[in-house]
């Protein structure tokens, strides 16, 4: 497990365990229970800003700003959260077995790579694109080929699982390489003969 998802599950716990102790107490005292010592008010019928709270700094020129302020970041670290959950598609590391019972780490970007520069020494394959995603234990592909106009979709998809694939997942000893692989016919511009 990396840092980050370490991290962003410990957020995620302690974001639901706030979440659920406020709920769970206004819930409680809502329907009668007797309200916690730690408790901002007195009871079920007390609301939760009265006017004296809700007016209190309100002449103060800082007051607004501030709130405003600490609104914006708050909002800013949660977007900047949600995008780096959404954004982790791309698995940064396989863990591959070196057969002595240790494993070892393969950055995903460099297999990736490998595998993109296997694809483009394929006849007829103009240009591959490879991402891995899925787990560091269980990666899976998703990949395009761009070919040329001349070449035979299933001849190409035949020859890639056969050659980069296969050798992709044998470098790796991986059991399976789940791949999802699309196939485009490259479009060349038009030129004029004269």
């Amino acid at each position: 497990m990396t840092v980050s998802t370490t991290v962003n599950r410990v957020l995620l716990a302690l974001a639901g365990l706030v979440l659920f102790v406020l709920g769970g107490s206004v819930l409680a005292v809502g329907l009668g229970a007797p309200a916690p010592s730690w408790w901002l008010h007195d009871g079920r019928h007390d609301v939760l800003l009265d006017d004296s709270e809700r007016t209190r700094w309100r002449d103060q020129g800082w007051w607004w700003p501030v709130v405003i302020a600490g609104l914006a970041v708050v909002v800013l670290l949660c977007l900047w959260w949600l995008v780096s959950v959404l954004r982790r598609r791309r698995v940064s590391e396989v863990v591959v077995d070196t057969g002595d019972g240790e494993v070892a780490a393969l950055r995903g970007r460099a297999l990736e790579r490998a595998l993109a520069e296997d694809a483009n020494r394929q006849d007829g394959v103009a240009e591959a694109r490879v991402l891995l995603t899925g787990r560091r234990d269980a990666p899976r592909t998703r990949v395009l080929l761009l070919l040329e106009p001349h070449v035979d979709p299933g001849t190409a998809l035949d020859t890639f699982t056969a050659g980069p694939l296969t050798h992709a997942r044998t470098a790796t000893t991986l059991p399976a390489l789940p791949s999802e692989v699309r196939l485009r016919a490259v479009r060349h511009r038009p030129e004029r003969v004269t």
